[in-house]
């Protein structure tokens, strides 16, 4: 379902990016407090271990415990209103770009629109696209799931007019660079190994099983998700680092702070201040919520298509006449 079949062509484009925004919907509710601990363990300058005094958090539980004790159960949903527009937005326009561009391929070239090298051209592009247009939400969000107690911005519209008159409208895309050198093999690769997985899948189990297509898509969508974020994770962090630059008097609670000049500088201050495992931190509560995100995305984006698809089915129409 994922891509264009032109043996089992049932959904629109405009269709597809219904159930990508769907999808991402659904997905971010379930998903946000793994999001917030990711995004807390990336900001922190301290090496995360409970041998050093100095560190806010040391590990998931006891950043869970602290979080909720501190600032109460609705932290874990901080930034969750821009999460929400980043998720519902980016979800239509990958999925949408993503057919529209293997349908491209079918049409104008030679290669399969089901090849998986293709899915993971396409999918880089798609995601390049859909980056590129919700990329101020994602600061929005960061900047909503880093702050502390008491909030430097109360709500959506105070932080967008803050940061655009104190630090101008470049500053919605801060960490554009890292992010888009990033989500093109991050997104690829996840289309990649989603194509792969389907495809050895099929090949393992027989065709007639149909029962467990749902919970197929959900593990091919996990694994697919662990593996490309854990090959691109460095550059997430590095991302998170300069979408809160100029938000260094919010972070002050949560210890050191530090001040980056860009792409190039930031990957060198953290490699010197914090050594190559500074750009790995967040990456297990990472890895989890790439598991959840990249197999729920599939598992509801393959199941809105279905059930788009069986409401044009002839058999639906004829029970809608009858």
């Amino acid at each position: 379902m994922v891509g264009y079949d032109p043996e089992a062509r049932c959904v629109s484009t405009v269709e597809a990016a219904a159930a990508g925004s769907a999808s991402g919907l659904v997905t971010r509710v379930l998903v946000s407090p793994l999001d917030v601990l990711k995004i807390r363990f990336q900001l922190q300058i301290e090496q995360l271990s409970s041998r050093n005094p100095a560190a806010k958090y040391h590990g998931i539980l006891q950043a869970v415990q602290r979080i909720f004790r501190e600032e109460g159960l609705t932290a874990f949903w901080k930034g969750h209103v821009p999460a929400q527009f980043l998720s519902i937005g980016f979800g239509a326009v990958q999925f949408m770009a993503f057919e529209s561009l293997t349908e491209l391929v079918h049409s104008v070239t030679s290669f399969n629109a089901r090849d998986s090298f293709v899915h993971l051209v396409c999918g880089g592009l798609a995601a390049c696209t859909a980056t590129v247009a919700v990329h101020p939400v994602d600061t929005l969000r960061t900047r909503f799931a880093a702050q502390g107690e008491p909030k430097i911005y109360p709500n959506l519209r105070h932080a967008v007019m803050t940061m655009y008159q104190t630090e101008g409208p470049q500053t919605f895309y801060r960490g554009l660079t890292p992010t888009l050198v990033a989500i093109f093999p991050y997104a690829g690769l996840q289309f990649f190994f989603y194509n792969i997985l389907q495809q050895f899948s099929k090949w393992v189990i027989p065709a007639e099983a149909k029962n467990g297509a749902s919970v197929k898509n959900l593990v091919c969508g996990s694994c697919a998700g662990v593996v490309s974020k854990s090959l691109t994770y460095p550059l997430d962090v590095v991302k998170k680092r300069l979408q809160v630059g100029g938000f260094e008097h919010a972070r002050a609670a949560f210890g050191q702070v530090r001040t980056y000049g860009g792409f190039l500088d930031c990957m060198r201050q953290i490699m010197q201040e914090e050594g190559p495992g500074g750009f790995f931190k967040g990456l297990s509560p990472s890895l989890l919520k790439a598991a959840c995100s990249s197999g729920l995305i599939f598992f509801w984006y393959e199941l809105f298509c279905s059930l788009l698809c069986a409401l044009k089915s002839p058999e639906s129409t004829k029970r809608k006449e009858g």
